[in-house]
């Protein structure tokens, strides 16, 4: 349809739509102060016509596409912009006024509060993506676009109680942990929002007291006697490669994400160690572990499994990728232990054995990169080294004893304390406090929880 055939005014969308497009752009006026506009390429919007009553100036606003905006819908726009000129508003300021407001919303959501938060974190892969993922699971959804100045305490503690009664994917259970665990997260982003003076106070302060807690049960492990079926099992399993993982893992100590996403330019073969980068470890700070001849040889007979992959543990279909992270758990549930042992109880058997058999706490402690107490009180990627360089390779000749049904024990270290006594030529009293300054050293109660 050509414009000259229009009959008459404000034009009806059926009109509009046959409108027909010409060489140049035009427009069409539709009503007062509104006209309906063709471009050469057939597309077609609304715009208003108007003065503007700061300069005094004519200009033109758009109203948006006439496939968004219909012909009912343009003129009432048109009205709305005309009361607001008569009451002496610019379009234009009104417009960025709003946009500004828009923005100013957007920043105060406590989804934008809690993005920044996160990017600030110097997290591992794995911790951000858990992290990251409770706030989209379970806060997102009600608290996301919410003015995080204005939740209440009253509803963030109704949140985290209906967090805790959901059930469990797999188990059915409550996931009483994982209410406790955002609940966590919430107030830390509201610590940051505190301390940067966003907020006067922290909204989620004191409600941990009114949540259901979470019984703590360390990752499930045998007990030593029931070591030497698990390291058979480990070394019959069919697949070698997984099997070596398991081995290793026993011999460090080291964490399932650490030990799973291990590449090969972090071992030294000449120096005997493994040294994992700050960015890979739970605390964020390299950890260094010496290689006993036993993590060698499986070392070396890994090497054909991985090809030419950066990992120790190549995926099963890519080469760039490690294997999946339910590989080992897997496979300790095929060999029968499922709730008997995880590939993270690893690191209580070593602990346990080791502590027993008289080694320093310190010792153990710096095996499972935790920090070492004392006058540093920090963790040293390399303290206590030479110790453990000697420690780790006791410990795997034991394991290799274990499995292979041999005499055993893990040599003790109160032998190690009577050879430093005669060396120093102590008297009995020194040598008794000795003695209890070594034993206090080796205490269980406050190395069980730090096993994670």
């Amino acid at each position: 349809m050509k414009r000259n055939a229009i009959k008459r005014f404000p034009m009806s969308d059926t009109v509009l739509i046959a409108l027909e497009p010409e060489d140049k752009d035009y427009r069409v006026k539709d009503s007062e102060n509104l006209y309906f506009s063709v471009s050469h390429k057939g597309n077609k919007r609304w715009d208003f016509r108007y003065k503007d009553p700061i300069t005094q100036k004519w200009a033109w606003l758009g109203l948006g596409s006439f496939n968004e905006v219909s012909g009912k819908l343009a003129r009432k726009k048109a009205d709305e912009w005309k009361t607001l000129i008569s009451q002496g508003i610019s379009p234009k300021d009104y417009k960025e006024e709003k946009a500004k407001e828009a923005e100013n919303n957007v920043l105060c959501t406590f989804k934008y509060l809690a993005d920044n938060y996160c990017l600030g974190k110097k997290w591992t892969d794995d911790t951000r993506k858990r992290n990251e993922g409770s706030l989209k699971n379970h806060v997102y959804p009600l608290m996301g676009k919410r003015d995080y100045r204005k939740i209440t305490k009253k509803e963030w503690l109704e949140l985290f109680q209906e967090i805790q009664k959901k059930p469990h994917p797999k188990t059915g259970k409550p996931i009483i942990e994982m209410g406790n665990r955002v609940r966590g997260l919430c107030k830390d982003i509201y610590d940051l929002a505190e301390v940067t003076g966003l907020i006067d106070y922290n909204p989620i302060s004191g409600i941990h007291k009114f949540l259901e807690k979470h019984e703590k049960k360390n990752m499930a492990h045998v007990a030593i006697d029931e070591l030497p079926a698990l390291l058979q099992a480990i070394r019959r399993f069919p697949s070698r490669q997984t099997s070596i993982g398991l081995e290793l893992s026993i011999l460090f100590g080291c964490r399932p994400s650490e030990m799973r996403k291990a590449v090969w330019e972090e071992f030294n073969f000449d120096k005997k160690l493994w040294t994992i980068p700050a960015h890979r470890m739970k605390k964020r700070i390299e950890h260094v572990i010496p290689l006993p001849k036993q993590a060698i040889a499986l070392l070396e007979e890994l090497k054909q499994f991985s090809g030419n992959s950066p990992y120790l543990f190549r995926g099963r279909s890519r080469s760039n990728i490690p294997i999946s992270n339910n590989t080992f758990g897997k496979a300790l549930k095929e060999m029968g232990y499922q709730g008997k042992q995880t590939p993270h109880g690893f690191r209580h058997i070593l602990s346990t054995a080791l502590r027993e058999h008289g080694f320093q706490r310190e010792w153990v402690e710096s095996a499972l990169a935790h920090k070492v107490g004392g006058v540093e009180g920090v963790y040293n990627k390399a303290v206590y080294l030479n110790q453990r360089t000697q420690m780790m390779q006791i410990w795997a000749n034991y394991l290799d004893a274990l499995a292979e049904d041999k005499e055993h024990d893990i040599p003790s270290n109160i032998d190690m304390i009577g050879d430093l006594i005669k060396r120093l030529d102590l008297s009995t009293e020194q040598s008794t406090l000795l003695k209890v300054y070594f034993d206090s050293m080796t205490d269980d109660s406050e190395i069980d929880q730090k096993i994670a």
